[in-house]
């Protein structure tokens, strides 16, 4: 029988389980780690050659616009 004076209690009147949320916590943060770290590398891929071009292409019909 488990003692219920010793155990935590939530405000709805339920047992909290500490433990179970340290791991939801600890889970959480590897996964902001991992999410950090995929985020880093995308943003320090080079931008493709094409994308370039469509970008210069886009400035330069923006600036031919702007000239007229």
């Amino acid at each position: 029988m488990i003692n219920t004076k010793d155990t935590p209690v939530h405000p709805d009147g339920s047992p909290s389980n500490e433990r179970g949320l340290e791991e939801v916590r600890l889970r959480q943060q590897a996964i902001g780690v991992k999410l950090r770290h995929m985020f880093d590398e995308v943003v320090n891929e080079p931008v493709p050659d094409e994308f370039l071009e469509i970008l210069r292409r886009a400035d330069q019909a923006s600036s031919t616009k702007e000239g007229q």
